[in-house]
């Protein structure tokens, strides 16, 4: 069982910026796949980006491509989402996941934050 917790949402004006972290258990950290989604309302949970193991590079969906960056720290369990240029359709609960391989779906999952990007 792996636990995550993520933080750092909020409200923020269009145009503004936010981190977002995500720290999971484990001592098997490293070989994670750590994958960000989000969740508008009234829509599906889609792929953000993802973060491969252990330093394998990162890949981010088209629409956020050039405005966020996807960041790992092995030795602190940590996966971070940087936004910038952040835009009203960006509103959405960021999740948190974890893959166990680089192909699959996230196994294990946080709560989620609200990011809320409004004037």
């Amino acid at each position: 069982q792996v636990h995550i917790v993520e933080s750092g949402g909020g409200l923020v004006q269009p145009g503004g910026s936010l981190i977002l972290s995500c720290t999971a258990s484990g001592s098997t950290f490293s070989t994670y796949t750590m994958r960000w989604y989000r969740q508008a309302p009234g829509e599906e949970r889609e792929l953000v980006g993802s973060a491969f193991s252990p330093v394998g590079g990162t890949d981010l969906v088209r629409s956020v491509k050039g405005r966020f960056a996807i960041t790992r720290v092995n030795e602190k369990n940590m996966v971070f989402l940087q936004m910038n240029s952040l835009q009203p359709n960006d509103t959405a609960v960021y999740f948190c996941g974890v893959s166990t391989s680089a192909w699959a779906l996230p196994a294990y999952w946080g709560q989620g934050v609200q990011v809320t990007v409004s004037t």
